[in-house]
């Protein structure tokens, strides 16, 4: 099938689909969605910048763009290459920020279902303080799917969610309506519920998954009462273990109980090919994060209507 007939197809249908690029550091085997890479690059001279973060190595001006570059090796606690003009750059674009991740080597891309990724166990990987989003197993090896976001944030706090924004929007009257919330970082997670629960809402269901979300939504439509005694609207994330948020924004859609629920994706990967995706699939709103008081208002135009 041409490459391109496949694609109309996924942004058609969301099949719960995705790419991960592997690579390596020391030997061992990481991913990152091919959705927040923007370019890859051979290793680059960098500019050492004074007072930074001790993982950042530096900076440099690839075709005029100035980006900043991550030592992901040593952030991970992992040895220097050995050779480092063999290097990799993972040019990543997400948050509306591009930055570049040195890595050892690029290994291939693989497609797969988010089925096959598992969330990690958190006694083992650290919990809300942990780096790996996912785990994939292909072969023989295990792929641990980095958090990125969450080490660009350490890194550089800025990036992330500003909870402070949420001040600007003055005075609000409480708001009991149920909202059903689905994201795989607990750092995110417990972000969003802290945002939301300051901005009044205060009945607040989240999820790790949309797998999770799914079988609760089926559970609120065999219950007898109408859903909206259970959920007013869904508020998810696209990256996640076993089902992502297009997949589930499609079931929803197609379910003649559920399809009326406003849907809005809240995603670091708001990028064209994904809004023109979760548009094709009916999201009421799209996202970027950090963006969340721009999201608590878009949540009041829809519940408080």
């Amino acid at each position: 099938m041409p490459q391109k007939k496949k694609q109309e197809i996924l942004l058609e249908s969301g099949t719960n689909e995705l790419e991960i690029l592997e690579f390596t550091i020391d030997g061992r085997h990481y991913g990152i969605n091919v959705a927040k890479i923007s370019e890859l690059m051979k290793y680059h001279e960098v500019t050492p910048m004074p007072n930074s973060n001790p993982y950042v190595e530096g900076v440099f001006n690839p075709r005029g763009n100035m980006m900043t570059l991550i030592n992901l090796p040593a952030y991970l606690g992992h040895p220097e290459s050995g050779n480092t003009q063999m290097d990799i750059f993972i040019i990543t674009n997400f948050n509306r920020v591009y930055s570049a991740f040195h890595v050892h080597a690029v290994e291939e891309i693989h497609r797969l279902s988010w089925e096959q990724i598992e969330k990690p166990d958190a006694a083992i990987y650290g919990g809300q303080d942990g780096l790996a989003t996912g785990i994939a197993r292909l072969g023989d090896r295990l792929i641990t799917i980095l958090d990125f976001e969450k080490i660009l944030q350490d890194i550089s706090p800025e990036s992330g969610v500003n909870l402070d924004d949420l001040k600007n929007l003055g005075d609000r009257a409480h708001s009991d309506k149920p909202i059903l919330m689905v994201d795989d970082s607990p750092a995110l997670s417990k972000m969003l519920v802290d945002a939301l629960s300051q901005a009044e809402y205060t009945n607040l269901t989240m999820l790790r998954n949309g797998e999770e979300a799914w079988e609760l939504l089926e559970s609120y439509k065999n219950s007898g009462h109408p859903v909206e005694k259970f959920v007013k609207m869904v508020i998810t994330d696209i990256e996640m273990p076993r089902m992502d948020g297009h997949r589930l924004l499609k079931l929803i859609r197609d379910d003649k109980h559920l399809k009326h629920l406003p849907v809005i994706i809240f995603s670091s990967i708001i990028n064209e090919q994904a809004r023109v995706k979760g548009e094709s699939l009916g999201a009421t709103a799209q996202l970027s994060k950090p963006d969340i008081a721009d999201l608590v208002r878009l949540v009041d135009q829809h519940i408080l209507e």
